[in-house]
């Protein structure tokens, strides 16, 4: 029973399964990872928390694996993470310094605003805005706490993002490495050069020493030790989180995509060998091929989605659960004109106005509850069209599909518009956990378990939703759509 164990260590728990050669999930484990605010706009992780949860929920997804088929002994491990969160540890003991930076923290926000001389070149070479969000300030602030620089500079010391944390801890302190993808999202890896930049380390005054080789996403990464999972298991594959996803998706060809639908929604569209003109707030990372060797990749981020939903539940009470808004959308034969533009928490890709707060334009008196959730649903999708179209031109690729993952995905009324805004086929997979599954099907490509990302994504089922009758309609929509956004960008800007 060949198999596979897939790590996948999220911002609120550690997922993981063991996956079979003919796709069946033969085990599962989770653990829940607590959050820590310290201080207004700080984040942050107990490190050592973070393994032990990591690695009961890897134990109690083997042992249902066992349970099942005793012969199901996974032959090797893939990992995939929250990316940005940065720990710094001590070489000697294992032990954290302190508690992990999560990617959420803002509290170097004004050293980046600090930074804005330097954003055209840390863009250059990164792909990357400056901003908080990115690792290298966080490790700048960790680095000038009392004794720390000293103790790095000394060699005593090691950092890296969670991917590299649970590698050397998975291996027994033998491996200090971490993959491009993560390391592209640092602020302190060279896109071009693909390794770390010796200006930008520089810059933010990281001894290079500190930091973990970067290999190919698919490759050895040394060997579990059976202290950490009870097993010695080789890892083969190594991804950040949304790259691992657009991975489980198939979509490491130039062209392949993926939306993910959380509280907000998360955009990759692989560019490809080539690197791609950047601009409208696209970030630039890196990807993976077929057998995780790096590419390019544009990324962007909607920062409400499923939020909206949430907010006309918890926030207006006009809908008692977001399953009801499917029904009350098919109930209206259009939007009557009415749309809601969610900038909650200002508005990101491609308008980007911080400024910005929730509209909601064309109401009339024969405005309904049912045209709030509907527009809120249509939100999803317009927003999704005006950030691939970006993506797109940017690219220069063929885009023939999206595919999704999250919760909104399961809401046919809202894949079946968003492939009709889109003009292409909207795919959803049957199974959702498609990171964990991403993570598993790179480390079983390199490992022999799959011949092939076409074998691996064999067993996979895919509802198909294509541009329909709608399409029409949603192409005059989204007309109205961006005058709804200019609405909010005016209100925003108008300071008279």
């Amino acid at each position: 029973m060949t198999c596979i164990l897939a790590i996948d260590q999220g911002t609120t728990g550690s997922t993981c399964l063991v996956v079979a050669h003919d796709g069946r999930v033969l085990g599962r484990g989770y653990r829940e990872i607590t959050q820590h605010y310290p201080a207004p706009g700080w984040v942050e992780h107990d490190p050592g928390e973070i393994l032990e949860r990591t690695f009961d929920a890897a134990r109690e997804a083997m042992a249902q694996a066992a349970a099942a088929d005793p012969r199901a002994i996974p032959v090797a491990v893939g990992i995939t993470n929250q990316r940005e969160t940065v720990v710094l540890w001590e070489r000697a003991t294992g032990r954290a310094v302190h508690p992990a930076i999560v990617w959420q923290d803002r509290r170097t926000a004004d050293r980046c605003a600090a930074l804005a001389p330097q954003a055209e070149l840390i863009a250059a070479r990164t792909g990357l805005v400056t901003d908080p969000y990115f690792s290298a300030t966080k490790l700048e602030w960790l680095l000038a706490l009392p004794g720390v620089r000293a103790r790095a500079e000394a060699e005593e010391l090691a950092a890296g993002t969670i991917d590299s944390w649970l590698i050397w801890h998975l291996t027994g302190g033998v491996v200090h490495a971490t993959d491009h993808t993560n390391a592209s999202r640092t602020m302190l890896y060279d896109l071009d050069a693909r390794g770390w930049s010796h200006e930008l380390c520089a810059l933010f005054g990281v001894p290079q020493a500190l930091l973990p080789k970067v290999a190919p996403s698919g490759g050895h990464f040394g060997v579990t030790v059976p202290s950490a999972i009870g097993l010695s298991i080789p890892i083969m594959g190594v991804m950040g989180d949304q790259q691992a996803a657009l991975y489980g998706q198939g979509g490491w060809s130039a062209g392949g995509g993926k939306n993910t639908y959380g509280t907000g929604a998360f955009l990759l569209l692989n560019t490809g060998a080539q690197r791609p003109a950047t601009g409208h707030g696209l970030l630039t990372t890196i990807a993976c091929d077929e057998r995780g060797s790096p590419v390019y990749a544009l990324e962007a981020s909607i920062f409400i989605a499923g939020a909206a939903v949430q907010w006309l539940r918890d926030g207006l009470g006009i809908i008692d659960s977001a399953s009801e808004t499917q029904a009350m959308a098919r109930s209206l034969a259009s939007n009557d004109g009415v749309y809601f533009v969610p900038a909650l928490t200002g508005l990101g890709a491609p308008d980007w106005e911080p400024g910005a707060r929730g509209t909601i334009v064309g109401m009339t008196r024969g405005t309904t509850r049912a045209h709030f959730a509907r527009a809120a649903l249509e939100a999803m999708a317009y927003a999704t069209y005006d950030v691939l179209d970006d993506m797109r031109r940017a690219g220069d690729v063929p885009f023939d599909r999206l595919r999704v993952d999250g919760g909104a995905t399961n809401n046919d009324w809202l894949m079946q518009f968003q492939a009709d805004v889109l003009g292409v086929p909207v795919e959803r997979p049957d199974v959702v956990e498609t990171t964990a599954l991403g993570a598993a099907g790179l480390a079983g490509l390199t490992a022999g378990v799959w011949r092939n990302g076409a074998e691996f994504l064999a067993s996979r089922q895919f509802t198909r939703f294509t541009p329909g009758k709608g399409r029409d309609d949603a192409v005059e929509g989204h007309r109205g759509w961006r005058r709804a956004v200019r609405a909010a960008l005016g209100w925003a800007r108008d300071l008279a």
